[in-house]
């Protein structure tokens, strides 16, 4: 089955002429996202995941309108990959049920962990100087308090099942952090919202 999945943001309304090739290409059902900004639900994406099953493809007609970050296009591939879901972009020409596809994958996620250990790598230094300087620091937060408060929030929310809507894993994804740091920050939030007994 193929299975097409067009985005549009708030500036670009119209997935008509995205609806209209994935049509061509021969989706059999296609989901369209109105998302703009890298917190933006995407029921298009969760009803298309949740429809693939092993064999399928999920067909985009460009990379970004799959995913808004290289770190979530990776997270996504991986994820069609463990399942067996195939992934076709039409205008770029991948087909992940490919050698070249699977390889132009591998490359983006080689890119990904390069990038990571550059910035690792950047951030090691600075610290190294700054304690030469006499100045000493630690980690920047990953997450503001806004950014906590948002994933508070989607862990909070419950669907029409009376199911969590989003795992931890889902949000963790969505911010560019570890599910550990997720679970730290939700324990945070618990204990100052449990009450001191006395």
């Amino acid at each position: 089955m193929k299975i097409g999945l067009a985005r549009v943001s708030t500036r670009d309304q119209h997935p008509h002429a995205q609806e209209d090739a994935l049509r061509a290409a021969g989706c059999d059902e296609v989901f369209t996202d109105h998302a703009s900004g890298v917190l933006a639900k995407r029921p298009g994406l969760d009803k298309a995941l949740l429809m693939a099953r092993a064999g399928d493809q999920i067909v985009v007609t460009k990379l970004d309108r799959l995913g808004r970050s290289l770190t979530n296009l990776i997270d996504l591939s991986k994820t069609l990959q463990e399942r067996g879901v195939d992934l076709i972009v039409l205008d770029q020409g991948v087909d992940t049920s490919t050698a070249v596809g699977r390889m132009f994958f591998s490359i983006l996620g080689a890119i990904a962990e390069f990038e990571h250990a550059l910035m690792s790598e950047r951030t090691a230094e600075g610290l190294a100087a700054a304690r030469t300087r006499g100045r000493t620091g630690g980690r920047k937060p990953k997450l503001g308090a806004r950014q906590i408060e948002m994933a508070r929030s989607m862990y909070d929310e419950i669907d029409s099942d009376g199911k969590r809507k989003y795992t931890v894993a889902q949000i963790a994804a969505e911010f560019g952090v570890t599910r550990p740091t997720i679970y730290r920050h939700l324990q945070s939030v618990q204990q100052v919202a449990e009450p001191h007994k006395g």
